[in-house]
C-alpha cells in the first residue's frame, strides 16, 4: 500500500515524512507532492491508496485534486489538512466523499488513529472489490452472522440463561459451524477513559483505538476471537473459543497486558471481568453470570476479576460510616478529614468483601443525604447547586468503581464547602445580586427567581440581601429600574410605553405609580421636563 502526501509547505511534508510510523501503518511506499500538477503525474504513474492533503494551494486546491481522482475513479482514501475551519471546505470534501477533514496545526497521534482507519478503509475497499471479483461475500457475511448470532445471546441473557435448546436451534437457523462440544469463554472489558483523553471527547476514534488494541492483544494459538460487541458504553465483550484445554494463567496474563496497553496507549483505566468456560449449550447460564457480575461487582479499576462456579452469594448486608462523625467533620468545614474518611470505610468494605453495587449505592445515598442536610442548615438550595451537567456526569459513573464513587463524593463535597464559603459572606452574595438586578431589569425579577441565582433560600436571601444593604429585594428592584427609566427617558425618543416596558413593567399604569412614588412626578411629566422635576434618590449602579 503506497500513500501521497500533498503540501506547498516543505515543512510540513517534510514533517509528516517523518513524525509518521508508515511502516506500522503497513504503507510501504511514501511519494510527496507541493502542488497539484505533480500529485496528478504520481497518481497517473503509481498506485495510491492514501492521500494526505492540504486544500489552500497556489497553484490549484486539494479539493479540486479530489474532483480530479474521483472522475478517474482512483480509489483513495482522501484527509484533508487546512489552517481554515470553513464550513464549505469541510462539506465540499463530503461531496467529494473524502475520508477526513483535519485542522492544523498536525496532532500526530490523532493524524496516526486517522490514518490507521484510512488503511483499515482502504483494506477493506480492496478486498470488497476482490471478494466482488470473485463473486463471493461469505467471509463478511460469516462475520455479520456470528456478531448477530452473539449479540442475540447477550442481550436475551440479561434477564435470565438462554437455554441450551434455544442456543442450539440459534445456531441451526444461522447455519453456524459450532458443536456442542465447542468450549466457549466470555471476557468483559470495561475501560475508564481519562479527562481529557480521546475516549472523553472522540469515541468514535477511541473505539477503533480500542478495537485495534483487542485484536492485537487476543490473538493466541489457543484460541480464537468468535466477536468484540460493546454491550455498554464503554463495555466490551470479546468470547474465545479454545482450541485446547482453557487456561487461566493465559487469560491473566493477556488481562494483565491489556490492561497495561489501555493505561499506556488509550489513556485509560481499565477491568478485565473473565466469564466460566463452558460448552456451548451451557453458554446462557455462562453470559448471564458474567452480566450479573458485572452489574453486581464493585471494582477498583485496573484489575482482572474471575467468575465462579457457585455464584450463588450471599447477600451483601449494608452497614453505613459513621454519619455522625462525618456531619460532625461538615459543619467543622474539615473536607479533607471527611474525604479521608469516606475513602478508608470504601477500602475496608472492599478488603472484607461487604460492598458490591447495591451497598455502594445506598452510601452514595447517604453521603448525598448528609451534604444536602448541610447545605440546607446554610440556607442553600442543594437540588439547585447541583443541577449542573458535571454532576449528572459523575453521578451516573460513580457506581462503576470505587475510583468513580471517590471522584463524585469529592465533587459533592468541595462544591458544598466551596458554595458554603460564598454563602457566608453576605456583601459577595448582595453584590452578586445587585449586578445581576442591574444585567437583567427588563426580566422577571421575583424574590425566587433571584434566589435561583445564587442557589439560595428565598427568605434566607431576603433577610441576608435586607441585612447587608439596609433595603428590601423588592425596593431595591423598584429603584434599579426607575433609574434606567429615568435614563431612557432623557437620553432617548422612546415612548414612555416603550420605557416601562424595556424595564420590565407591561401594566403601564403600575409603572407609572411606582415613578411617582420614586421621582415625585409622573413619567410624563419627567421626560417633558427633567431638569426642573422634583428627584429622589434612586440605587445607584453597582
Amino acid at each position: 500500500m503506497n500513500a501521497l502526501v500533498v503540501d506547498d509547505d516543505v515543512y510540513v511534508v517534510a514533517a509528516l515524512e517523518k513524525k509518521i510510523e508508515w511502516k506500522a501503518l503497513g504503507i510501504d511506499k511514501v511519494y510527496t507532492a507541493n502542488n497539484v500538477a505533480q500529485a496528478r503525474d504520481i497518481l497517473q504513474q503509481h498506485s495510491v491508496q492514501i492521500l494526505i492533503s492540504d486544500i489552500e494551494m497556489p497553484q490549484g486546491s486539494g479539493l479540486e485534486l479530489l474532483a480530479w481522482i474521483r472522475e478517474e475513479n482512483y480509489a483513495v482514501q482522501a484527509i484533508f489538512l487546512t489552517n481554515y475551519a470553513d464550513f464549505n471546505y469541510a462539506q465540499k470534501a463530503i461531496e467529494l466523499q473524502s475520508f477526513e477533514y483535519f485542522l492544523k496545526p498536525i496532532e500526530f497521534d490523532k493524524l496516526m488513529l486517522i490514518l490507521r482507519k484510512a488503511v483499515a478503509r482502504a483494506e477493506e475497499q480492496h478486498q470488497r472489490e476482490k471478494a466482488m471479483q470473485e463473486g463471493v461475500l461469505w467471509q463478511r457475511n460469516q462475520a455479520n452472522l456470528l456478531e448477530y448470532f452473539w449479540r442475540k445471546l447477550v442481550n436475551a441473557s440479561v434477564a435470565a440463561p438462554v437455554k441450551p435448546a434455544a442456543v442450539a436451534q440459534a445456531v441451526e437457523d444461522q447455519q453456524l459451524s459450532y458443536l456442542p462440544s465447542d468450549i466457549l469463554q466470555p471476557v468483559l472489558i470495561h475501560v475508564f477513559p481519562y479527562n481529557g483523553s480521546l475516549g472523553r471527547e472522540e469515541k468514535g476514534l477511541f473505539d477503533f483505538a480500542l478495537g485495534n488494541v483487542l485484536g492485537e492483544l487476543l490473538k493466541h494459538p489457543q484460541f480464537a476471537v468468535e466477536t468484540i460487541l460493546e454491550v455498554k458504553e464503554h463495555q466490551w465483550m470479546a468470547i474465545l473459543k479454545w482450541n485446547a484445554p482453557p487456561e487461566p494463567d493465559v487469560l491473566a496474563e493477556l488481562c494483565s497486558e491489556g490492561i497495561r496497553r489501555a493505561n499506556a496507549y488509550l489513556h485509560c483505566d481499565a477491568c478485565c471481568l473473565v466469564g466460566l468456560s463452558d460448552r456451548l449449550e451451557s453458554i446462557g447460564h455462562v453470559l448471564h453470570q458474567l452480566l450479573a457480575m458485572n452489574e453486581g461487582l464493585t471494582k477498583t479499576r485496573n484489575r482482572t476479576y474471575w467468575a465462579e462456579r457457585d455464584d450463588l452469594k450471599k447477600q451483601t448486608v449494608y452497614h453505613p460510616p459513621n454519619l455522625t462523625r462525618l456531619e460532625e467533620l461538615l459543619h467543622q468545614n474539615d473536607s479533607a478529614s471527611f474525604l479521608a474518611e469516606t475513602a478508608r470505610y470504601l477500602r475496608d468494605c472492599l478488603d472484607r468483601k461487604t460492598l458490591d453495587t447495591s451497598c455502594l449505592a445506598l452510601f452514595r445515598l447517604d453521603i448525598v443525604q448528609l451534604v444536602y442536610a448541610f447545605l440546607k442548615l446554610k440556607g442553600i438550595e442543594a437540588h439547585k447547586l447541583y443541577a449542573a451537567r458535571a454532576n449528572e456526569q459523575l453521578l451516573a459513573q460513580s457506581l462503576h468503581s470505587i475510583e468513580d464513587m471517590q471522584e463524585y463524593v469529592t465533587y459533592l463535597v468541595n462544591t458544598a464547602m466551596a458554595y458554603r464559603d460564598f454563602a457566608a459572606e453576605p456583601k459577595s452574595v448582595a453584590e452578586e445580586i445587585k449586578q445581576y438586578i442591574h444585567a437583567h431589569y427588563g426580566d422577571e425579577l421575583t424574590r425566587n427567581d433571584l434566589a435561583e441565582v445564587v442557589y439560595l433560600n428565598p427568605d434566607y436571601l431576603a433577610r441576608l440581601f435586607k441585612k447587608e444593604t439596609g433595603i428590601s429585594l423588592g425596593s431595591y428592584v423598584i429603584q434599579v429600574r426607575i433609574s434606567v427609566a429615568k435614563q431612557l427617558l432623557e437620553t432617548t425618543k422612546l415612548s414612555v410605553y416603550a420605557v416601562a416596558n424595556q424595564v420590565g413593567y407591561a401594566n403601564y399604569s403600575y409603572f407609572s405609580k411606582l415613578f411617582k412614588q420614586e421621582v415625585g412626578v409622573t413619567p410624563n411629566e419627567y421626560k417633558k421636563n427633567p431638569r426642573t422635576a422634583a428627584r429622589w434618590p434612586v440605587a445607584e449602579r453597582a
